[in-house]
């Protein structure tokens, strides 16, 4: 593997690390949920580095687009959001780093978009339809876990709703 794509792989992958780190340990749910979607983002770009590029737009639709709409939304349906200040980033030091380490890669994004880089797969060796091999794996061997997945899903959105109606009648 190329230098630049090692950097990258091991740059994503402690951004993740972090990332999940500070998601269990934020307080308020809606800052957890947003350090989630920025874990869900870095494995998507592992995803990318590896030349799964589909497994990687699966990870941002599905992973950090529906199921943390959900998420936030039970949070918002239950009234978990009101998180205290000490939670919150406000600080300028927080601030100046976030504008850094955006310039950086940004920085990063030029320097990539500059130069051909080669790909993982050898000559002749790339899959012609990455989308075909992944379907018939997720609705022929694992049909059963998909939708097992999806009604679980849905009880708990059931779920949060009866909680969320409970507590507003008592109130």
């Amino acid at each position: 593997m190329p230098l630049l794509y090692t950097f990258h792989f091991y740059l994503f992958g402690l951004i993740a690390m972090a990332a999940a780190l500070v998601f269990v340990t934020r307080k308020s749910p809606v800052a957890a949920a947003l350090w989630l979607v920025v874990t869900m983002f870095c494995l998507a770009a592992l995803y990318v580095l590896l030349d799964a590029q589909f497994i990687g737009a699966i990870q941002v639709l599905v992973y950090a687009g529906a199921i943390m709409v959900v998420f936030l939304f039970v949070v918002m349906l239950l009234n978990l959001g009101a998180g205290n200040e000490a939670t919150d980033f406000r600080g300028a030091g927080v601030r100046i780093a976030g504008g850094f380490a955006g310039l950086v890669l940004l920085a990063l994004l030029l320097v990539i978009s500059r130069q051909r880089l080669p790909s993982v797969f050898p000559e002749g060796d790339v899959p012609v339809n990455a989308v075909q091999p992944v379907a018939a794996s997720l609705f022929r061997e694992n049909l059963l876990a998909f939708e097992v997945t999806s009604v679980l899903l849905l009880a708990a959105i059931v779920g949060a709703v009866a909680l969320a109606k409970r507590t507003t009648v008592r109130t």
